[in-house]
């Protein structure tokens, strides 16, 4: 089942960079930005990770962590992070676990073929695991803008 706004998001277990493990229940308390990227290392996405990480201290005085979200292997998010000295956990979802439960598989097209990607999704959760906001088919300009403006209203 697919999270929906305004509903409480399922409880998860997931390995991120740092060799932790993150799952929402330890989150409760704080609130929480989930981004999904298709890919490590390419220019969208890079781009996107920056802006997290140069809106660090904003997203921590709104009381609100990040984790950013794809299918890369931990080894691949552990090179993408340190070269871009991301201030957040990335994390892996080889067996897409996170993708089926935020509904961000869908069909893309490139040159002509037809593949299942990540579609660039974020979502806002509040600090009691409430979906309060989501973005889908992100484009990356002025987008982590957007998703500090709303939480920090969120916070208020």
């Amino acid at each position: 089942m697919a999270v929906e706004l305004d509903k409480p998001v399922p409880d998860f277990q997931a390995l991120a960079t740092s060799g932790q493990s993150v799952s929402l229940a330890a989150l409760k308390g704080q609130q929480v930005v989930i981004y999904f990227y298709p890919k490590d290392s390419t220019p969208g996405c890079t781009t996107q990770g920056q802006g997290f990480r140069d809106q660090h201290d904003a997203f921590a005085a709104a009381n609100t962590v990040v984790f950013g979200v794809s299918r890369d292997s931990l080894k691949s998010h552990e090179n993408f992070k340190g070269k871009q000295a991301f201030t957040f956990e990335l994390i892996s979802d080889k067996e897409e676990a996170l993708c089926q439960l935020f509904d961000v598989i869908k069909l893309k097209k490139l040159y002509g073929k037809e593949y299942l990607g990540v579609d660039r999704s974020t979502f806002l959760i509040d600090k009691a695991g409430v979906l309060r906001h989501e973005w889908r088919g992100v484009k990356v300009p002025g987008h982590v803008d957007a998703v500090l403006a709303e939480a920090q209203q969120l916070n208020s």
